[in-house]
C-alpha cells in the first residue's frame, strides 16, 4: 500500500495535474494546498468522479505550499476558462477576497478546509469540530490519569487546523490534561519532526503528541520511535497515511481519527457537475456536505486498512 501511495503522490505532486480527460461539455478542478498521500486519494476520488458523471477532471497540487501559490494555480485555471473548481484553501482567513473574485467567472466550492464567509458555494468535508472532538476522547483514553501534551500542525490559519484544535481542547476541558500548546510547521516537513524532537527536549515529563495534519503523524512517530520513548509518550494522530497506519498497527500510535479523502474528491465532481448541468446538486440546506469521520486504532486498522485498499482498487 506504501508504494502504491508514494507513487500516487508522485502524480498527484505534478505542476499539470491529475485525473480523467475524456473531452466532456464540463471540465473540473480541484486545487489542492500542498502535496500528500491525503491528496493523492482525493484526486482518486475525482477521477473516479469524472469516469461515473462523464466530466473532464485535473487535481492541482502547487510546487509549494503557500497562499500565493495556490493564488497562482487558481489564477491560471480561470485564465484557461475552468469554470468548475473546488479549492481546498491553504489560508481561508485571507483568501475571502481571492474566492469571491474567482466567483465572479466560475462557480466554486471549498473542500478540506472551509471559508465560510465567501461566496462559495458549498463545502464538501470533515466537521472538523467534531473530529477534534473524536481525538480529544482518543486522547482521554490514552492518558486516563492526566499529563502534558503538546500539538503539531502545519498552520493555524487554516480552518480545518483550527477547528480540529478547539475540538480537542474543549473535549479535555475539565480534565487533568494539559495543552501546552500547538507547533506549526507551514507544512515542512523536517521541521515537523524536528517539532516533534524540541517538544520532548523541552518537555521531558510530556505524556502525549498529537498530529493535526496528515504528516505530523508519520513524524511525531519517526521522532518518539529514535527517542526510544515509544513505550512512554502516547500519540494521537489524523488521516490515514500509510506510516501511520503501519503506527496503529505497531502499538507506537494510539490511534487516528481518519476521514473520507476518497470521497472528498468523488462529492466536489459529483457536485459540480450537477451545477454545471443544471441539475440538483443535493446540497444541505446549512451549505456543508458532511463526508464523516471514524476512529482506527489497532483492534480495526487491519479492516480499515484493506476496505481503504478495495477502495482504491488496490
Amino acid at each position: 500500500m506504501k508504494k502504491a501511495l508514494g507513487i500516487a503522490v508522485a502524480a498527484a505532486a505534478a505542476l499539470a495535474g491529475v485525473g480523467c480527460k475524456h473531452g466532456n461539455d464540463v471540465k473540473v478542478a480541484l486545487l489542492a494546498p500542498a502535496a500528500s498521500d491525503f491528496w493523492a486519494i482525493v484526486a482518486a476520488g475525482a477521477t473516479k468522479g469524472g469516469v461515473d458523471f462523464k466530466v473532464d477532471t485535473q487535481t492541482i497540487t502547487p510546487s509549494q505550499a503557500s497562499a500565493a501559490e495556490q493564488r497562482a494555480r487558481l489564477e491560471d485555471l480561470l485564465s484557461k476558462g475552468v469554470k468548475y473548481i473546488a479549492i481546498a484553501p491553504f489560508d481561508a482567513r485571507h483568501q475571502v477576497d481571492m474566492i469571491d473574485n474567482a466567483c465572479k467567472s466560475a462557480t466554486i466550492i471549498t473542500t478540506d478546509s472551509d471559508a465560510a464567509g465567501s461566496k462559495r458555494k458549498c463545502f464538501v468535508g470533515t466537521n472538523n469540530y467534531d473530529a477534534g472532538k473524536k481525538a480529544g476522547e482518543l486522547l482521554k483514553k490514552a492518558l486516563p490519569n492526566g499529563g502534558k501534551v503538546w500539538m503539531f500542525v502545519a498552520t493555524l490559519d487554516m480552518q480545518n487546523a483550527a477547528d480540529r484544535v478547539k475540538g480537542i481542547q474543549d473535549t479535555v476541558k475539565g480534565t487533568k490534561i494539559q495543552i501546552l500548546g500547538v507547533k506549526t510547521d507551514e507544512t515542512d516537513r523536517t521541521k515537523a519532526k524536528s517539532n516533534v524532537e524540541n517538544a520532548m527536549v523541552g518537555t521531558p515529563d510530556v505524556a502525549a503528541l498529537v498530529g493535526i495534519f496528515s504528516y505530523n503523524g508519520p513524524a511525531i512517530a519517526n521522532a518518539v520511535t529514535a527517542a526510544h520513548k515509544e513505550h512512554k509518550i502516547k500519540i494521537v494522530c489524523f488521516d490515514e497515511d500509510a506510516a501511520t497506519l503501519k503506527g496503529v498497527r505497531d502499538g507506537v500510535i494510539e490511534g487516528t481519527v481518519v476521514q473520507d479523502p476518497f470521497k472528498f474528491g468523488y462529492e466536489c465532481v459529483r457536485v459540480l457537475a450537477a451545477l454545471a448541468r443544471k441539475e440538483d446538486p443535493k446540497i444541505p440546506a446549512d451549505g456543508h456536505i458532511d463526508t464523516g469521520v471514524q476512529v482506527v486504532d489497532k483492534t480495526t486498522v487491519d479492516k480499515f486498512e484493506a476496505d481503504f485498499k478495495k477502495k482504491l482498487g488496490k
